[in-house]
């Protein structure tokens, strides 16, 4: 009963606007526990180069330091010295420049420059402090991957993916090693193919194929070591969602989302289930799902306040995830959270 009654009490409730309208942004939880947005786009061709930070002890939302160059479908990392990491991104050119945001200064500073310009890319912190940033497209898309050493703020070209790919996710393991899945390729093809990503050797091994191949998908690490991938577009919507076993190298079908999507948000909860907000299936969504890694099931949960797709999502210290931002016809510059 108890049990019952604490499912019902999840819901979404609005939080403070932000300053300015964006999708297509990034986020990052900062080690003050504070949310960093940077960038986006106003409209088709308006990009942003603000940042605001989230306090979730106020609920409110201050502007910060302005970044060098506006950008969107950029990346951004928080480095193991608390400093935030962004890279690539589309402002008219594909963007080979990066940027640092100290949050003691709140101010952001430029960085070594990537060897090749991107957006639609990855980006994954590894265990030695190291930054990977995967694929992408440019006018192509891109085998290539790079490693950003924050001691000297250089890239460094390492091995190249065995397909080119854009839209994709990139996962970091238990192992250490990195998962790449999906995404699409310069002859429009929607991957299934998986690699993986030794820091160890630098080298990229194919894995067990996705069932479905997928872009617009998101990847989730379980407590178990497991990654969920969710939703996406091969064709039409998905509903489908696939674990990847580590111990295996294989994927295995899990329950379907009630609801097809892609462009949405996937988080962690500290309970350990999965909360899937937004998104598009040739309607802007408000609806949000929760994947329950017991039973492989997933159940309808609160309806987000406002609908859309290319917001982030970020499970901030008490729990709580906050959303931000988005497309829903119209850039947006609500907040909500999810408790």
């Amino acid at each position: 009963m108890f049990d019952v009654f604490c499912w019902f009490l999840l819901d979404w409730t609005l939080t403070g606007s932000l300053s300015t309208s964006r999708g297509f942004h990034a986020a990052s939880i900062l080690t003050n526990g504070k949310v960093l947005v940077s960038g986006g786009a106003i409209d088709t061709y308006s990009y942003v180069n603000s940042a605001e930070l989230y306090d979730p002890s106020s609920g409110t939302w201050t502007v910060t330091g302005n970044l060098n160059t506006a950008r969107k479908s950029h990346t951004e990392t928080v480095l193991l010295n608390g400093k935030v990491l962004i890279s690539g991104g589309i402002n008219g050119g594909f963007l080979n420049s990066a940027e640092l945001y100290d949050p003691s200064s709140g101010t952001w500073s430029v960085t070594g420059n990537l060897n090749s310009g991107r957006t639609y890319h990855t980006s994954t912190i590894l265990t030695n402090g190291k930054v990977l940033v995967t694929g992408g497209y440019n006018g192509g898309c891109l085998y290539s991957a790079e490693l950003y050493d924050p001691s000297s703020g250089r890239w460094t070209v390492t091995g190249d993916l065995n397909n080119a790919r854009a839209s994709h996710t990139s996962t970091i393991l238990t192992n250490g090693k990195v998962l790449v899945n999906g995404g699409y390729d310069n002859t429009g093809n929607y991957l299934n193919i998986a690699e993986l990503y030794d820091p160890s050797s630098g080298i990229w091994t194919v894995t067990g194929n996705l069932i479905s191949g997928r872009y617009g998908h998101t990847a989730s690490i379980l407590a178990d070591g497991k990654v969920l991938v969710t939703g996406g577009y091969s064709y039409n919507h998905l509903k489908s969602a696939e674990l990847y076993d580590p111990s295996s190298g294989t994927w295995t079908v899990t329950g379907n989302l009630n609801s097809g999507r892609s462009a949405h948000a996937s988080t962690v909860l500290r309970n350990g289930k999965v909360l899937v907000s937004g998104g598009y299936n040739g309607d802007y969504l408000n609806s949000a799902e929760l994947y329950d890694p017991l039973t492989g099931t997933w159940a309808n949960t609160g309806n987000m306040n406002m609908r859309g797709h290319s917001h982030t999502a970020s499970i901030i210290a008490n729990g709580t995830v906050l959303v931000s931002g988005g497309y829903s016809g119209s850039y947006l510059n609500r907040a909500e959270l999810y408790e």
